[in-house]
């Protein structure tokens, strides 16, 4: 017997040998990755209720294109005062370099334009002198709270009506405002945020100079003071009664209310009949968001990895549905991420992060028990389990291996990981007995069902970036499928954003009216579900970027309603 057939009989002759309705013939499942919180609201273009938003970016835009006579000196924006007050703090908190640092000052950076010769200078990115210090101070999570850095291009919501108001607050973070970081011991040290920095090295960063290491801690505090103070300056000088407004709301949709958002859409009445839904990049709080809210508890099992990523706080996760499976049965479950990775080669691991990939077995219920009232959490499941005395459909084959995946940015660990999970899934029949002693079928493979970010792009380089026609066509080889189809049209994008003029990476900015066409833009085929093409075939496919189960094309998300840069893919399988 073919293996479509196979596992058509053996479902069938154990539901009739139990008297047993039948299994269902479908399968419904999503796969979204939630994204982790951006902590600059402006980093990328969304789509905006407020006509004012559109404005204030398209106004930004101009003025970094071309700013002209607007273009004033970097002294102009700190000026001699506040880079006296500056130094002093910086002596009083024991930092060294500072005469020399005065004079690399005056000499490189005062005189520089804001825009063309500042914002715009790559030898600044090389450098680091920015973005290092910026990722240091720009949130941090210090014991239960989260502190922001005085700036635009974070979550830092008190108002900054001009430059002056935005120094005294901003030096009070830098030099005032204690930090506990975690160590490696695990202990929290108090720093002052300034403390916090390290010296950029030449070896690690070649542009930088000999000199400019030796000043480097210093000189990082000088140049972040000139860049957040610059920003400063831009908005209040373009949209000054509306910049606080228009950040202030994205702040609340995109991070203060985020979470309580997504949890809506989960929760929600369009996917209230998903058997399974994968997440990628949750934090590990949201774990705990997700079995506080009591609609998701008592409609799923919450499954996550045994080792939560709390650092990278992205992390992969699955929800199964209580009613159609069970998470603890003695000879089928818990979490097999580990032995699926022992799979992967020495160099295609490395594209796998800490809570990348989440892989676990569940076991299909029979339909007559689907009253069954079993509990949720950790590990196999988050919470209490149920003794697994109802076995179900355990020997007719019922047993899953789900997997929940988010690829590196280039894509080019998603096959590796792809053929990892289908060769551990397909060893197994190997090992495992006959269900039967009387009928003598084979022992079918566990049915594999997986939901990934797969980061696949609209075309292929080899070596560089995973093209979606190319990871299809993998597909197929090893008898796998998408829900998008052999013949997928690359251009279905689950992701459309663009970095705007307002974040640190100028090169990497897209003109509003260019994010249709630009290369720069993320505007690809991402988001999948995968499964064996002789298990099941798509009956519906949908995506969505709205919450309520439509898409919107052409609009760049996240939006003020969908709070994440992934479209959320729902699709209706139909066993074969």
């Amino acid at each position: 017997l073919g293996l479509r057939a196979r596992r058509r009989a053996t479902a069938e002759t154990f539901a009739m040998a139990a008297d047993e309705p039948p299994v269902p013939r479908t399968l419904r499942v999503a796969t979204w990755n939630v994204a982790a919180v951006n902590n600059n609201p402006f980093e990328y273009f969304v789509s905006h209720d407020d006509p004012g938003y559109d404005v204030l970016m398209g106004s930004v835009e101009a003025f970094v294109e071309a700013p002209g006579v607007r273009d004033i000196t970097v002294g102009e924006i700190i000026t001699d005062v506040m880079l006296d007050e500056l130094c002093a703090l910086m002596t009083g908190h024991g930092l060294s370099g500072l005469e020399k640092t005065r004079e690399y000052w005056f000499a490189n950076l005062k005189p520089r334009r804001i825009v063309s010769q500042f914002l715009k200078d790559p030898e600044i990115g090389a450098k680091r002198l920015c973005s290092m210090p910026d990722r240091v101070t720009n949130t941090i999570r210090s014991g239960s709270s989260t502190l922001y850095r005085p700036t635009i291009i974070n979550c830092y919501e008190p108002e900054m009506p001009d430059v002056k108001s935005w120094w005294t607050q901003w030096k009070e973070y830098m030099f005032f405002t204690s930090a506990t970081v975690a160590t490696k011991s695990g202990t929290g040290d108090s720093k002052k945020i300034c403390h916090l920095l390290d010296a950029i090295k030449k070896a690690k960063y070649p542009a930088v100079t000999t000199e400019e290491e030796t000043i480097s801690i210093p000189l990082q505090l000088v140049c972040m003071a000139a860049f957040d103070g610059v920003l400063v300056h831009l908005v209040n000088l373009l949209a000054p009664n509306k910049w606080h407004d228009v950040k202030t709301s994205m702040v609340a949709a995109l991070h203060v209310n985020k979470t309580k958002r997504t949890l809506e859409i989960l929760a929600g009445p369009v996917y209230a009949s998903c058997d399974a839904i994968f997440i990628q990049e949750a934090a590990a709080g949201f774990v705990d968001d997700l079995v506080s809210d009591t609609v998701l508890n008592d409609r799923y099992h919450v499954l996550v990895p045994e080792q939560l990523d709390g650092k990278r706080d992205q992390n992969s996760l699955v929800l199964v549905s209580k009613n159609r499976f069970m998470v603890d049965d003695p000879e089928w479950r818990g979490e097999v991420t580990d032995d699926v990775l022992k799979l992967m080669d020495s160099q295609s691991i490395k594209g796998v992060a800490p809570g990348d990939l989440f892989a676990v077995r569940v076991l299909e219920k029979n339909t007559k028990h689907r009253d069954s009232k079993d509990s949720n959490r950790r590990g196999t499941d988050k919470g209490n389990n149920t003794s697994g005395t109802d076995k179900g459909n355990s020997s007719t084959g019922g047993r899953f291996i789900l997997a929940s995946f988010h690829g590196d940015t280039n894509g080019l660990a998603s096959v590796p990981v792809i053929d990892a999970v289908d060769k551990f899934t397909k060893l197994l029949d190997v090992n495992l007995p006959t269900p039967s002693a009387e009928n003598g079928l084979p022992r079918l493979p566990p049915t594999l069902v997986f939901g990934l970010d797969a980061n696949t792009h609209v075309t292929h380089s080899a070596g560089k970036r995973q093209g979606v026609l190319e990871f299809v066509e993998h597909l197929q080889k090893i008898q796998l499928a998408t829900c998008w189809g052999t013949q997928i049209d690359p251009q279905i994008n689950t992701t459309y954003n663009a970095r705007t003029f307002l974040q640190p990476q100028l090169n990497k900015a897209v003109r509003m009216c260019d994010m249709e066409s630009s290369p720069l833009t993320d505007k690809h085929p991402k988001d999948h579900i995968v499964f064996g093409s002789n298990s099941f075939s798509t009956q519906i496919v949908q995506r969505d970027n709205t919450g309520d189960g439509q898409f919107i094309d052409d609009t760049p998300f996240p939006t003020m309603s969908f709070p994440s840069d992934h479209a959320l893919v729902c699709a209706t399988l139909e066993m074969e």
